[in-house]
């Protein structure tokens, strides 16, 4: 069973709101949610061109007075110039000391579907089966607007055609009235102001076969109520929790989760261990045996521990939101063929991620190489903002 969890509670002497996606009875993601400074991600503005950086393809745009962001020069060619407005939209969050990013590829996303307005074409997320993937493009080839392009989220699998429809035209509406504001605003407007990190968690359980949402804040549920209100919710449920006597974040441990979830070293069942590691660059994670022992040959107990450890990495980059460049160094096999197979495990856990991730390769002296799409930043990081600046958490 998933279930998305959005509980208060005190850690470390500071009240926070904090979602966790539970599955299988396991936390595989959590966040910690602020209470001032929602965030600027998915916020769209009318921004300035300040820089342009030639060596490094990218330029550095305004969106506000002194928030300046990364915008990379492929998506307008060569005739960008110094003082041009664009309108653009936070993609990626500022993480350590790199800006946040922003695009012009505006996205305006719903429960089933995303509208984008630069990639005109009709795609589909590669978890939908082959057959929804036909019956999906049959409803939406000749519907789909001229100025923009439609994904189809995993979400629609099941989906009633009219409901479709009905969020297709809800999202056209949504884009045309942010372009209309873009043609008359002056510069550094906001346009559109992304919805509330909870809600955020809430749009992506509602793409991830979530069957429920439970919270034990009365004015979070009404929101998420009123949020989801006139969508069809198929099997997901949304409920109130209400024990006084156990509160919702002690019945999932959720201090313990977050505890270990800022350790280097991450014990697996079998008696093999992880040490995960972030520098600047990459992120490395070893395989180690640990106490894991068993009568059978070598060769059987590495592949058991590093099958293992491939299903505990993937739950860990979720966990932890780790991204960028991810080096793994699994226990050596002599098997080509185990190796094969281990990769390509590895790769099935990392497509259960909402968040795109791919294993890239093999090196010669087997460090498995892995990429995961960076859009937050990791909980470590999000943690020590959070207990550094004084505030509490909403």
């Amino acid at each position: 069973m998933s279930r998305l969890i959005l509980s208060r509670m005190e850690y470390r002497g500071k009240k926070v709101l904090t979602a966790a996606l539970c599955r299988e009875k396991k936390v595989c993601r959590i966040h910690l949610i602020p209470e001032t400074g929602q965030g600027i991600l998915g916020n769209i503005y009318i921004g300035k061109v300040k820089n342009i950086v030639p060596n490094i393809q990218a330029a550095f745009i305004e969106i506000a007075d002194g928030i300046m962001c990364y915008y990379p020069m492929e998506e307008k060619g060569k005739n960008l110039k110094i003082g041009e407005e664009l309108t653009v939209q936070v993609c990626r969050e500022g993480m350590k000391k790199k800006l946040p990013s922003v695009t012009e590829n505006l996205n305006f996303t719903g429960q089933y579907l995303v509208l984008t307005t630069e990639r005109k074409e009709l795609g589909f997320s590669r978890k939908l089966p082959e057959e929804e993937k036909k019956r999906i493009r049959g409803l939406l080839e000749e519907r789909k607007p001229q100025n923009a392009g439609i994904i189809v989220r995993t979400s629609s699998r099941g989906t009633a055609d009219e409901e479709i429809l009905r969020e297709l035209e809800f999202l056209e509406n949504r884009m045309e009235t942010v372009l209309l504001k873009a043609r008359t605003r002056t510069c550094f407007s906001l346009l559109e102001q992304s919805i509330p990190e909870y809600l955020k968690e809430v749009q992506d359980a509602c793409g991830q076969y979530t069957e429920e949402i439970v919270t034990d804040d009365p004015e979070v549920y009404r929101d998420i109520c009123t949020y989801l209100q006139g969508f069809e919710k198929k099997q997901m449920e949304i409920r109130l929790y209400e024990d006084r006597l156990l509160p919702l974040y002690k019945l999932y441990s959720l201090e313990s989760v977050l505890e270990e979830a800022l350790k280097e070293k991450v014990w697996m069942k079998s008696g093999g261990f992880l040490v995960i590691q972030q520098t600047e660059a990459f992120v490395s994670i070893d395989v180690n045996t640990g106490k894991f022992t068993v009568k059978k040959d070598q060769e059987e107990t590495y592949r058991r521990i590093n099958l293992e450890a491939a299903r505990e990495i993937a739950r860990q980059l979720r966990l932890r939101n780790l991204s960028g460049i991810i080096l793994i160094d699994f226990i050596n096999m002599k098997s080509k063929e185990d190796g094969k197979r281990l990769m390509e495990a590895l790769q099935d856990y990392l497509d259960e991620d909402s968040v795109k991730a791919s294993v890239v390769d093999m090196t010669a002296l087997n460090i498995v190489e892995v990429t995961r799409k960076k859009v937050r930043k990791p909980l470590s990081e999000e943690v020590k903002e959070i207990f550094s600046s004084g505030e509490e958490c909403v």
